[in-house]
């Protein structure tokens, strides 16, 4: 069963544009998508880090 969110992205889809993730690998940047098998598995298992605001 689809969910309303599925729902609305099949019916709106052709107004959706892809988007381009990069993500800095060795000094540079380059996207995700062009990255092996291996690489896109090791960026999923990435943990963000978000800094705290000094007080």
């Amino acid at each position: 069963m689809k969910t309303a969110t599925q729902h609305l992205l099949e019916q709106h889809n052709n107004l959706r544009t892809k988007c381009l993730v990069y993500t800095r690998v060795m000094g540079y940047h380059r996207p995700v998508e062009s990255f092996n098998i291996g690489k896109k598995g090791e960026h999923k298992q990435r943990k963000h880090f978000e800094e705290r605001r000094c007080e």
